[in-house]
């Protein structure tokens, strides 16, 4: 025979054209992760190992050794607790004090409503611009960086003032706050639809997604603001622009027109991506009653899917348009996207739930190869299996800590994560 793969497991033997490898992959995955395979540790075990790790490790470390004596979130942690010296973004201030607020508001009783409060105000003193934008980089002494106000970093901005208006942190300054930040942004929307990112890359799907999950974040807190009709723009830009019609994958990189870039970033599918807006677009799916878009959800996920590679059971960080992966590094951040997105598809397609909890175990057996015990964890997995050697970076705290969320909510509702749901909550 020529140009055949046959992979041979214990309980199994699969045939198959190479031609189709990248559906080998796929097959192999969800058969690794079936419900008999001792390979895996049953769903609520491995959950409630997670959890114990949240609530006693990482929660600790990073609201102690990561924070800052001005009250300013660290960038990273070493694996044996040195802080690195290193200038502040935007974004991991916003990501960290969404993770502690949410965290306080689930019961975690750790040091978390000073360290948010203290942290939001030292952000609004060195970053925020006389325009209600907050600028990108400053340095430990407050000094700016760099003043541009990209809309990746006001995303977070906006989700990190919506947890500390949710978990009652000067509330109502945060939602000042934030009004005003959205005001500006409104002004900057494009005649096309959409917005601009600052950059390299103007036209991405990327930015609009984060300020998706910021205005569903801020429309269960203050439903009376602008909040339900942004999510309503980002969805259909999403639906009718970033998804490709015909494959029903998800795109990075556009011309001004919202059709796809010229050349490799406009064919560029990053799994990752597919997976968090399936996950996204679920959650706004069920909002609105949309079931195309629970559909289209549901497709995003497949094509994930095909991001996943069985030999080492994580999902990579890219293919292109034609599905075919065009870089096997692994980081962690797509291993959580998957979890969360397995978990939500499981709640709200009952025939399909044993295929999805079987991708959720796999996703949260993959992001365990991250996972260190002491709560920090490694971002980049290479194709070999070895991992690059780095600080933790604070910016993954935001993914892990919504996969811990993710599962909570799965716990209360899914009888496969019983036993898990009192470690979770």
């Amino acid at each position: 025979m020529r140009d055949i793969a046959v992979i041979v497991e214990p309980d199994a033997v699969l045939v198959c054209a190479l031609d189709r490898a990248q559906d080998v992959k796929g097959v192999a995955q969800r058969a690794g992760a079936g419900a008999g395979d001792a390979r895996l540790p049953p769903l609520a075990d491995a959950a409630t190992a997670f959890a114990v790790w949240m609530r006693t490790a990482a929660l600790p470390l990073w609201s102690t050794l990561g924070v800052e004596a001005d009250g300013a979130f660290a960038e990273a942690i070493e694996f044996a607790g040195r802080v690195p010296d290193a200038p502040r973004r935007a974004r991991v201030q916003a990501r960290q004090a969404y993770v502690l607020a949410h965290a306080g508001a689930a019961g975690w009783r750790g040091p978390w409503r000073e360290v948010v409060r203290r942290s939001l105000a030292r952000f609004a003193e060195t970053n925020a611009r006389p325009d209600g934008l907050y600028v990108t980089l400053t340095a430990a002494d407050g000094r700016v960086l760099d003043d541009t106000a990209a809309l990746y970093d006001q995303a977070f901005v906006l989700f990190a003032l919506a947890a500390a208006a949710r978990s009652g942190i000067e509330a109502d300054a945060a939602r000042a706050r934030a009004h005003a930040l959205w005001a500006t942004l409104a002004t900057r929307r494009l005649p096309q639809g959409g917005w601009r990112e600052a950059g390299t890359y103007p036209y991405q799907s990327n930015a609009h997604m984060h300020l998706f999950e910021a205005a569903l974040a801020w429309s269960a807190v203050d439903p009376a603001g602008p909040w339900n009709a942004l999510a309503d723009e980002i969805a259909e830009l999403c639906l009718t622009r970033f998804i490709d019609r015909d494959g029903g994958f998800l795109r990075e990189f556009f011309s001004a027109d919202w059709s796809p870039a010229e050349g490799p970033d406009g064919r560029l599918v990053e799994p990752g991506h597919q997976f968090e807006w399936a996950w996204l677009l679920t959650r706004w799916a069920v909002l609105r009653g949309r079931t195309d878009a629970e559909a289209a959800a549901r497709r995003l996920f497949q094509v994930g899917a095909r991001g996943v590679d069985a030999a080492r059971g994580v999902a990579v960080d890219a293919l292109d348009d034609q599905l075919a992966v065009t870089s096997a590094r692994a980081r962690l951040w797509p291993q959580t996207e998957r979890l969360k997105a397995a978990l939500l598809l499981a709640e709200r397609n009952p025939d399909d739930r044993a295929a999805y909890l079987a991708e959720a175990a796999a996703a949260l057996a993959g992001l365990e190869l991250y996972l260190r015990p002491n709560g920090t964890w490694r971002d980049k997995l290479n194709p070999d299996g070895s991992f690059v050697d780095e600080p933790a970076p604070a910016s993954s705290f935001y993914h892990i800590f919504a996969g811990w969320e993710q599962l909570a909510a799965a716990a209360a509702v899914l009888p496969e994560l019983a036993g898990a749901d009192a470690a979770l909550a």
